[in-house]
């Protein structure tokens, strides 16, 4: 596999733990550092993985979570590290997301997550020299 698809299958498995509810398997897809963050949409910055693994377990524990279904995944990597750019469709909203991954022990592990409102949705063949999300 080549470093991108590896990374989009990280990525997959991201989306794949929380429509799931599991837990342990998302928290385990991030890094075991304190160096992470996020940002859910209309929240503050969380740092720490206390802190975010925390946010996430509540969220997921919340009888009335949301669906989120991630579409169009576009990796982008830079050596030992590597984003996803991403629409998520979170109970049929539009959201921009950005998940950042490092490589470590050779296993993508994610340092931040980040998505928040689209306030329009465009195509790629509006700007063919873009590799803008639609």
């Amino acid at each position: 596999m080549s470093d991108e698809s590896d990374l989009l299958a990280a990525n997959a498995a991201f989306y794949a733990a929380f429509a799931a509810g599991d837990f342990a398997a998302l928290a385990a897809l991030w890094a075991d550092r304190d160096g992470i963050s996020c940002i859910h949409p209309g929240w503050s910055p969380i740092i720490g993985r206390g802190a975010v693994i925390g946010t996430w377990r509540d969220i997921i524990n919340n009888p009335g979570r949301p669906q989120i279904v991630c579409a169009d995944p576009y990796a982008i990597v830079d050596g030992d590290h590597g984003h996803v750019l991403c629409i998520e469709l979170v109970d049929g909203a539009a959201l921009a997301a950005a998940n950042h991954f490092a490589r470590i022990g050779g296993v993508w592990r994610m340092v931040h997550h980040q998505s928040g409102a689209i306030a329009q949705l465009t195509s790629a063949h509006d700007d063919p020299d873009s590799h803008r999300l639609h």
